[in-house]
């Protein structure tokens, strides 16, 4: 294995050596690394309407793992664009209850699953499921054709984009993974039966990267969604990976990871190659098979809107939908979403979990904002109520979360979780937290890297997660980073500016969502969900508490309390504490007396001395709305589909 120590300018150390990817454990070059994109401070693009556009590596993939976030944005009028990237053939076996050796046909298998979605889809708008659609060949610039088919109702559209490659090489290994790690594959693609694509393409790296920029440019879309690029370590034997259909080592499927990592490389280049800056977009990465292994976290109102999604994309052999290849994909219709063992419709988590804008009050009475956009920071300052037009801070190209810290002077520190390099064929890719210091009222240094806490090994340093701080009383700064064996890990960065060394903190195993909050005692305090309870440290370590229910999703911490949802359940927990009326899903903000979350229909909800708020004008938001209270009382902010940003103050809606 080659190691080397990579300096970003006067960034600390960023060890980037080790394996190359979830795909393969084969040592690899150190990659090529360059700085955090340097702050331009001029006005960001901002977007004229919102479109999604999710990246799948299979068909099904949208209704697991990435509802109801795609529901609540699509179900109110946000165009939505799927790009599937394989064929979904799989073995060519449409297997169902009564038969599970039917004979195998990957072409009719392949058409059967899309005609699942589009039955699923014409549902979701409103119409009878066997709707026609318009099913057409699009030829890109490139000279590439994709199917894509497109159904529209009552204003809202919906368009499933096929780019088909074969699941599998010609030697039967599987095949985008192979084309992400091998240098100078070549992989063809499937043409389903009925197909108005009769042609067998061939994609290599570049051709499969370059297709998605150009839908990127083709769409323009404000939000996208992608599968799970840096899957955890999972330790599981070999009868288990195949029973589960999991990659040795990590856990999801191959594909997910690969699919996720091609969609990210296709991200940075189109977002860095826009000529007039970064793009207006927002990005959500999603959990895989993840979620076989963790607590679930969908109560049943949530949980029975996501499962019938999947009943007309399954169907049945006894449907009468007029393709003759199958009506959908036998093995997932019914009740076997709910039924099967995995659970994978039973939770949605994200990659990078927490607020997505970290906000900061100013001594005027505004608020300042720093999100991310375009894969850059930027930063958003309130005027008359309202957050204006972002600032580019660059740092790029960076997570869709960042954790942030005031300090004792009321300047800001901003950190990211930066992907330093995704490239694949053969290369090793590496991740860092980088940071950026507020020098003067909204003046900034450079970005500063921080390295990681897996230090050497490159392949661990793909699976921590975003960066959360906290300024101490003593004016030291806390970072803490959940690390790949899901554990925590802490810096520290003193009065002076210096940073200490990464020290692993022990303790987990928890999910990725930290909390950070200093206690009235002035001590540092750490919350993190596990399987089992809530974990607890100090920057002395672990502080183990005990008897506490289990967590599904992140905690929230505020005056000496603790609030969570248990899993698969609408209600909020605060064990020790009186009762708290607050259903809804997802995890919440605590701020003073102040809760905020999302209701079971997916708006936010804000509880305020006993009564549950909500905006005159609910907005619809992303994952991670964010709470804060100041002199105007509680204020909740986000961004929505269109990647604007997001403003709601209670007391002034009262006044």
């Amino acid at each position: 294995m080659s190691r080397r120590t990579v300096v970003l300018g006067s960034a600390a150390a960023l060890a980037t050596a080790g394996s190359l990817t979830a795909c393969s454990r084969t040592p690899a070059p150190p990659p090529h690394l360059t700085a955090p994109s340097p702050a331009s401070g001029l006005p960001a693009a901002q977007a004229e309407r919102a479109l999604l556009l999710q990246v799948l590596a299979h068909p099904d993939d949208d209704l697991y793992f990435m509802n109801p976030d795609a529901q609540h944005a699509f179900g109110t009028g946000t165009p939505l664009v799927c790009v599937y990237v394989t064929a979904g053939e799989a073995d060519g076996r449409n297997k169902t209850p009564d038969d599970r050796q039917p004979a195998p046909n990957k072409a009719a298998y392949s058409a059967a699953r899309h005609q699942g979605l589009r039955q699923s889809y014409a549902t979701q708008l409103g119409l009878p499921v066997f709707t026609p659609w318009d099913v057409s060949a699009v030829r890109l610039r490139s000279g590439f054709q994709v199917e894509v088919n497109v159904l529209e109702h009552r204003g809202r559209r919906v368009e499933l984009v096929h780019l088909d490659l074969a699941m599998h090489t010609p030697a039967g290994h599987m095949g985008v993974p192979a084309l992400w790690r091998e240098p100078g594959l070549r992989l063809r693609t499937l043409v389903p039966d009925g197909s108005p694509l009769r042609t067998v393409q061939s994609y290599d790296y570049d051709a499969l990267t370059g297709v998605l920029v150009e839908l990127f440019e083709r769409y323009r879309p404000t939000l996208v969604h992608t599968l799970d690029p840096d899957p955890d370590l999972q330790a599981s034997d070999r009868a288990t990976q195949i029973r589960d259909s999991e990659q040795p080592g990590y856990s999801d499927h191959a594909d997910h990871t690969a699919v996720a990592c091609f969609a990210w490389a296709a991200l940075i280049r189109w977002t860095q190659a826009a000529k007039s800056g970064p793009p207006a977009v927002a990005v959500t990465a999603f959990r895989g098979y993840y979620n076989h292994h963790w607590p679930k976290n969908l109560p049943s109102q949530v949980l029975g809107t996501k499962a019938a999604h999947l009943v007309p994309y399954g169907a049945g052999p006894d449907w009468n939908c007029g393709n003759p290849s199958g009506c959908g994909d036998y093995n997932v219709g019914g009740d076997r979403p709910l039924t099967n063992r995995k659970g994978w419709v039973r939770a949605t988590h994200h990659r990078y979990p927490g607020p997505r804008l970290a906000l900061f009050p100013r001594g005027d009475g505004t608020l300042t904002a720093y999100g991310v956009l375009g894969l850059r920071a930027v930063r958003y300052e309130e005027r008359d109520g309202e957050f204006g037009g972002p600032v580019d801070l660059g740092g790029g190209p960076l997570a869709p979360v960042l954790g942030g810290a005031a300090l004792p002077d009321g300047r800001h520190l901003i950190l990211g979780l930066r992907l330093a390099a995704i490239e694949g064929r053969g290369a090793t890719d590496a991740r860092e937290i980088v940071a950026l210091e507020e020098r003067g009222p909204r003046r900034y240094g450079a970005w500063v890297g921080l390295g990681n806490p897996e230090g050497a090994d490159a392949d661990r340093g793909r699976r921590i997660g975003v960066p959360v701080a906290v300024t101490a009383p003593d004016g030291r700064v806390h970072l803490f980073v959940r690390n790949a064996a899901q554990g925590v890990s802490t810096r520290v960065r003193d009065a002076a500016g210096t940073w200490s060394p990464w020290r692993d903190l022990g303790g987990g195993q928890v999910q990725d969502g930290l909390t950070a909050v200093v206690a009235d005692d002035g001590q540092v305090h750490v919350y993190a969900p596990g399987r089992d309870t809530v974990h607890h440290w100090t920057p002395d370590g672990p502080a183990p508490l005990t008897g506490l229910p289990v967590p599904a999703d992140a905690i929230a911490a505020a005056n000496g309390r603790l609030f969570y949802r248990p899993p698969a359940s609408a209600r909020l927990l605060s064990p020790g504490g009186p009762a708290v009326d607050f259903p809804g899903y997802g995890p919440v903000s605590a701020a003073g007396d102040h809760l905020l979350g999302l209701g079971t229909d997916g708006r936010v909800q804000l509880l305020e001395n006993g009564r549950v708020l909500r905006p005159a004008t609910d907005p619809v938001t992303l994952d991670g709305p964010s709470l804060v209270t100041d002199r105007h009382g509680p204020t909740a902010a986000g961004l929505s589909p269109d990647a604007r940003p997001w403003l709601w103050r209670p007391s002034q809606a009262k006044a």
